[in-house]
């Protein structure tokens, strides 16, 4: 493609061919199996929707990102809320590796490189649920104890791929969100869908 330029590309034992680009229109981006985990277009959707929240409600002081990837949520939380305190989880060390090296991953969070199914102690005013691999949203991820784990806290985001046969799945977790959470609302940046739940 014109204008892009591959900066590194490295092999995850979660996340498969993991490469960082740089485009003329985007910027610098990481794609794992190719699609865009961190940077590029995921920063545009995180912005819309941390601007949706951020009409809302005015202030987080604590914020859990599940699946930080290469920091891009992180980095708009700060933009938008600079005193909050990140505490950032992700399976994947070479993700967070490339995160630091590539797109400023900030090293005032507090990083955990653990699966995010583990339970995470303490209340959060904002969780952050954006959990692929790939284009997959792992399973165990929907399931009733991980869903519960996460009621405790004031408000938590789940992001969902939209497109084609990704719809069905999304709105099916949708539902499934419904039984957990006293409210979800539902947002469309581009082809995601966030869900906005709270008690």
């Amino acid at each position: 493609m014109l204008g892009m330029k591959i900066l590194e590309e490295r092999k995850s034992e979660f996340n498969g061919n993991l490469r960082v680009v740089r485009s003329f229109g985007l910027g610098t981006y990481i794609q794992a199996e190719g699609l865009t985990q961190s940077g590029g277009i995921v920063e545009s959707i995180w912005k819309q929707t941390l601007n949706k929240i951020k009409s809302k409600r005015q202030d987080f002081k604590d914020v859990l990102i599940l699946g930080l990837g290469g920091g891009t949520v992180a980095k708009l939380i700060y933009k938008n809320w600079p005193s909050t305190k990140i505490t950032g989880i992700d399976i994947d060390p070479v993700i967070i590796e490339l995160g630091k090296k590539y797109l400023d991953l900030n090293d005032g969070i507090d990083i955990k490189i653990q699966d995010a199914y583990k339970p995470i102690p303490g209340k959060f005013d904002l969780v952050i649920v954006d959990l692929y691999q790939g284009d997959e949203f792992p399973k165990k991820f929907e399931d009733e104890k991980f869903l519960r784990s996460l009621t405790k806290n004031k408000l938590v985001v789940f992001n969902r791929l939209y497109y084609k046969e990704k719809k069905v799945l999304a709105e099916e977790f949708g539902k499934r969100l419904q039984k957990f959470f006293g409210k979800v609302e539902y947002f469309y940046p581009i082809s995601n869908v966030m869900f906005v739940c709270s008690k």
